[in-house]
């Protein structure tokens, strides 16, 4: 039996019904991130690129767009197990470059920016707050890693009650395969994997 067999016999990878009120969260597209002279960092200007397209679009029509970035405390460093496993990200203190969101996602003075200490974007933040109170039933995850940082909210997304949807190209990660199998593992279980055109059909119908 191949691994595809397997996945459908347990009843994985079903896809999930669509709402009528998305939101568009790009994760992490800061600058620690996606600028190379950075150690924690990649070139994920395509993934931007894809993911601008989004966010435009979902700004004009009136829907949500908010971003997250991790910001610590330099008091903190030294205290967060999570910074004694992933060291290189200790470098992200607030005020700094590192933490602010890339220029080139268009973002703009109303997106909110939702700050974190984790993975999640959920975890300890205002996030699942600001899309309960935006009336929002679908959640459209993007940005940066795809198998540590967008995984995570992913996951938590789908636990706080939100469908998920995951286009490909909006996003980045460090190396390919924990890219290819984060997102196989998304699609089997917590959300529908597509891309940025599926997407922007699919905003365009509901606007």
């Amino acid at each position: 039996m191949s691994q595809q067999q397997v996945y459908d016999q347990a009843g994985f990878g079903r896809p999930v019904p669509r709402g009528q009120r998305p939101a568009i969260v790009v994760v992490d597209f800061s600058y620690g991130f996606t600028d190379p002279q950075y150690p924690t960092a990649a070139d994920m200007s395509g993934p931007i690129a894809a993911t601008r397209r989004l966010t435009d679009a979902a700004r004009a029509a009136g829907m949500p767009v908010i971003y997250t970035t991790i910001a610590f405390h330099p008091g903190e460093v030294d205290r967060l197990p999570w910074l004694k496993k992933a060291t290189g990200m200790a470098a992200l203190t607030e005020g700094s470059r590192l933490v602010r969101i890339d220029a080139a996602t268009g973002i703009q003075p109303g997106d909110p920016v939702v700050v974190k200490k984790g993975a999640s974007a959920f975890f300890g933040s205002t996030l699942a707050a600001l899309l309960t109170g935006a009336g929002v039933d679908t959640v459209v995850v993007t940005g940066a890693t795809t198998s540590g940082c967008v995984r995570a909210t992913v996951v938590d997304a789908v636990q706080s009650g939100f469908t998920v949807l995951v286009p490909a190209d909006c996003c980045a990660d460090r190396a390919q395969a924990p890219h290819d199998a984060s997102l196989y593992d998304i699609g089997q279980k917590y959300g529908d994997v597509t891309d940025s055109d599926d997407i922007l059909a699919w905003l365009a119908g509901l606007g």
